[in-house]
């Protein structure tokens, strides 16, 4: 018996750091997934000789239904479990992975990109719950540095393993790739994860919520990404705009009369909880776009190849990479606010540099300086702001306090692509837009140099706002 009982005890010490294990491996899938498209992006623009908006689209499809299911398969995982949404979710997606790699047309590629979306969505929807459900309080900030540790690794390999395999093997194992790894990851997943309580069964999901909520993101990335190519007058542009616009006001009406509402507004009544959210919003939109900016710029501008580019974009990540890890143990003597506010402020120093030295004629250290401190400040903020963030609230309401931060994250990434590219392209004469995803500069004359470049200024200069907003509003998260 006390072997029995020493044993159990033992497993149960443990059990927090195979369920680490579990989701770190998920997430470095999920997202280095993500980042390996982002350099080679005009590879598989070239392939298909697709226009600029069906580009734009290749990354957008994912984006914007990612951050709708993240927000939606949060209630769902209170109700059904969180193990067996996150492995139901790692399996979608790694099959995806395998069929993006056969596509026929850029048309076929999208749709696929969409239903790996919906698996990434349940992967990343419950491992920051997973974690949180798993480890003491003593340990969480701990844990939840690895996972962004975790998360910083698969952005610094994403860059780098994209840029080779598109230029080694072709763009199609860049997707391929992912398989056998999203098979070891759900094994290990059937292994380790305990079956997760859930809510009452009476509880239902708010179905109306999610088609609000749908077609309010979906119109207002619609209107963005397309406004600047179709035009802002044309019909598809409007009628996206006018749903965000007639969608949002009616999705919180719904949302505070609904009986199980797909996003608990009581949550925000919490000036520090709504505070983190906000600027977690703003931290993402402030960084996620730098990398694809970047790489696209470094192929056009400088005439590299999409591992160079890989290469040369590596500084932001690598900050991140260290920073996590230590914010992870500073969280232990400093508070959230001034973590978060120093973060950010890093961010926007960074973004600071890169608009002003931006130019054709300036070498790469100064570029590699602004990414590592956009990095540094982007590590130095997330663990921190997580930790407020999933600490809030009740265990009960983890998923969708979980889904709210995911969802803003990805609304961060999703509209910082869409505008960015928006502002890129939109002073751009017709012959430039599609030049812009291809990186292809052959015949280019010093004016549409001088365009190109004022567009990518343009372009960091929206995104440095966001951190300076941020900034004052982590600041003052505890004033209420």
């Amino acid at each position: 018996m006390f072997m029995s009982s020493t044993a159990r005890v033992t497993k149960d010490r443990f059990y927090p750091w195979l369920v680490l294990s579990t989701t770190s491996l998920g997430s470095l899938l999920v997202l280095l997934n993500v980042g390996t498209l982002n350099v080679a992006l005009p590879v598989v623009t070239r392939h298909f000789h697709t226009t600029a908006d069906l580009s734009s689209w290749i990354l957008l499809s994912y984006m914007l239904v990612n951050t709708i299911f993240i927000l939606i398969f949060g209630r769902v995982a209170d109700v059904f479990g969180r193990q067996k949404l996150y492995l139901i979710g790692l399996s979608v997606f790694t099959a995806a992975a395998l069929l993006i790699g056969f596509s026929p047309n850029v048309g076929v590629l999208i749709t696929l990109r969409i239903l790996q979306a919906l698996g990434g969505a349940l992967v990343i929807t419950n491992t920051t719950a997973l974690i949180t459900d798993s480890f003491p309080s003593k340990l969480l900030g701990t844990a939840l540095g690895i996972n962004v540790l975790v998360a910083s690794t698969a952005q610094l390999l994403g860059p780098v393993v994209g840029g080779f395999l598109a230029s080694a093997l072709g763009w199609r194992w860049v997707f391929w790739s992912s398989a056998p790894f999203g098979l070891i990851g759900l094994l290990w997943g059937l292994f380790t994860l305990k079956r997760t309580r859930t809510t009452k069964a009476r509880e239902r999901i708010d179905f109306l919520g999610s088609l609000t909520i749908l077609l309010a993101l979906g119109g207002l990335i619609t209107g963005l990404s397309e406004g600047s190519v179709l035009g802002w007058g044309n019909p598809l542009v409007v009628l996206g705009l006018l749903l965000f616009v007639t969608m949002t006001p009616l999705f919180i009406i719904i949302e505070k009369f609904a009986a199980s509402p797909l996003l608990d507004f009581s949550l925000f009544k919490k000036w520090s909880y709504s505070a983190a959210n906000v600027t977690n919003f703003l931290n993402f939109f402030a960084q996620t776009a730098v990398v694809v900016l970047c790489a696209l710029y470094f192929q056009l501008v400088y005439h590299e190849s999409s591992f160079q580019s890989g290469l040369k974009v590596l500084p932001i990540t690598l900050g991140m990479l260290i920073m996590s890890p230590v914010a992870g143990i500073l969280t232990r003597k400093y508070s959230a606010q001034i973590l978060s506010t120093i973060g950010l402020a890093t961010s926007f120093i960074g973004l600071l540099i890169i608009v002003i030295v931006i130019s054709p004629s300036v070498g790469y250290p100064l570029y590699g300086i602004g990414l590592f401190l956009i990095g540094c400040g982007g590590g130095l903020f997330l663990t921190p702001n997580t930790t407020t963030i999933m600490t809030s609230v009740p265990p009960h309401r983890r998923g969708i306090a979980n889904g709210v931060r995911s969802m803003l994250g990805n609304m961060g990434q999703v509209t910082s692509t869409a505008i960015s590219l928006m502002v890129v392209t939109v002073a751009l004469p017709d012959h430039l837009k599609d030049i812009i995803y291809t990186g292809t500069t052959t015949g280019l004359t010093p004016s549409d140099l001088h365009f190109i470049t004022s567009g990518f200024r343009y372009a960091f200069l929206v995104l440095m706002l966001a951190p300076f907003l941020g900034m004052f509003i982590s600041y003052f998260r505890n004033a209420k």
